[in-house]
């Protein structure tokens, strides 16, 4: 009867992390994230499994006294899942030239691994409200980021004939654009096509209107035949 009693408590754990770890798999996968429904699930059930193993294996050896050679700590599994759970998470991380993306997400599987911990650990209250939180957290604080202004770093490529010379042109135009902030200038002359390159690396604000940045430069810079634009590196 114990036997059949422990079976259920464990099928129950199992099931529980499972279910939490997935509502916050769930979010993600919604979001369109690779470690989404399936990983999250995984990771939940897989780190409440080491935390009933951790325990399990302080059962095992209980009967044994202070002289004993054998000595074991329950929360050592439970240390080493946390911490490989850093790989995982640094492979959901994707660095872009100017940004970095995947952080909430390995934060989610670092957060799931405690919460199938826990469960494992009989501490299912915590593991149930941290879920909700997090969930509230994930589905409605997103529109938060729309909030605050975001420096962004770009590479700004204009060429045209090398006679034209339009440098203290270009930055006049550019200088109209609050937020707009010149950080360096490289220049690149074509002896061949008697054209110049001038790329200027740019910090400005979300909000500048690179449609009428272009206009301007496009009717105001003679001879002008390129333009681009491309992300840059965070400095």
């Amino acid at each position: 009867m114990t036997d059949l009693y422990d079976s259920i408590v464990w099928l129950a754990k199992l099931l529980l992390a499972a279910i939490l770890g997935g509502a916050i798999g769930f979010e993600r996968e919604s979001h369109g994230q690779s470690a989404g429904l399936r990983t999250n699930l995984l990771v939940a059930m897989g780190s409440c499994l080491m935390m009933m193993l951790s325990l399990h294996m302080e059962e095992i050896f209980h009967h044994f006294n202070m002289n004993s050679v054998v000595r074991l700590d329950p929360g050592r599994i439970a240390s080493y899942a946390i911490a490989s759970m850093g790989f995982l998470g640094a492979g959901a991380i994707i660095k872009g030239r100017g940004t970095v993306r995947g952080l909430t997400t390995a934060a989610g599987l670092w957060l799931v691994t405690g919460i199938g911990l826990s469960i494992g650990a009989g501490y299912v209250l915590p593991a149930v409200y941290t879920t909700l939180i997090s969930l509230i957290i994930l589905y409605n604080l997103r529109f938060l980021k729309y909030l605050f202004l975001h420096d962004i770093f770009t590479i700004l490529s204009l060429t045209c004939p090398s006679e034209n010379k339009p440098l203290k042109k270009i930055r006049e135009i550019l200088a109209r654009f609050s937020g707009m902030d010149i950080r360096f200038v490289n220049y690149h002359h074509n002896l061949l096509t008697r054209t110049v390159t001038y790329r200027f690396r740019l910090c400005s604000k979300e909000h500048i209107p690179w449609g009428e940045i272009v206009t301007a430069l496009s009717s105001e810079i003679p001879g002008l035949s390129e333009i681009a634009w491309e992300e840059s590196d965070v400095p």
